[in-house]
């Protein structure tokens, strides 16, 4: 197993549905184009075509969106493929998507994890979309959307900034104790300390009313 192997998954829930949804992110994800719709689809433009099994046959009919990396959740090339929700059917499709060389069912999370390598989320928002799947009430749900959405990570970039500022002044003050200027002594330092224990707090209270919020 390998972290450069392309992946696939199944995005709807097992069992029956009316519509059945198969993820695919990594290199090969344009192989997988071409080799089970014949063609490359159009990029961020839903195309309806047949799914095709190795002989040629028909497996399923629906609609092919293709994102190419880096403008995609993980950063990778994504296929996704959206047909009947019958398992047979998506257990078929997904029998032929592992006969091509080089893919391998995901891991739980894997894709999640990939958009967090990538830089297209953060650890907050990463986590957050598992918080807003697992939430079993209207507030869980709520706080865990502001994660993903970057309100909690630009409260915490925030408090950073400061707290850079903060100890650059602090550091000064120490190494040059001879200059005129004493940030320590000129009411700066508090003022600004007084400004950031407020954010500091609101970050606190809002990770542990997530965590409880989560944990029903």
């Amino acid at each position: 197993m390998s972290d450069n192997d392309t992946i696939v998954a199944q995005a709807t829930p097992p069992g029956r549905g009316g519509v059945g949804i198969l993820r695919i992110s990594g290199l090969k994800a344009r192989e997988v184009a071409e080799t089970v719709l014949g063609k490359l689809p159009k990029p961020r433009y839903a195309d309806y075509l047949p799914f095709k099994d190795a002989d040629g046959s028909v497996l399923d009919q629906g609609i092919a969106l293709w994102f190419p990396g880096p403008n995609s959740f993980t950063g990778e090339d994504v296929l996704e493929l959206q047909g009947h929700g019958g398992p047979v059917i998506l257990d078929l499709l997904l029998k032929r998507i592992l006969t091509i060389p080089g893919l391998r069912i995901a891991r739980p999370g894997e894709f999640s994890e990939r958009a967090f390598l990538n830089d297209k989320l953060d650890l907050a928002q990463a986590e957050a979309i598992a918080d807003l799947i697992d939430a079993s009430s209207e507030q869980a749900a709520r706080s865990a959307l502001n994660s993903l959405q970057g309100a909690f990570s630009a409260r915490v970039n925030h408090l950073v900034e400061a707290l850079t500022h903060l100890r650059i002044y602090v550091e000064a003050a120490i190494d040059f104790p001879d200059e005129e200027i004493d940030f320590l002594s000129d009411g700066k330092i508090e003022a600004q300390l007084n400004d950031v224990m407020p954010i500091s707090m609101q970050c606190v209270l809002k990770h542990v009313r997530v965590v409880c919020c989560a944990k029903g």
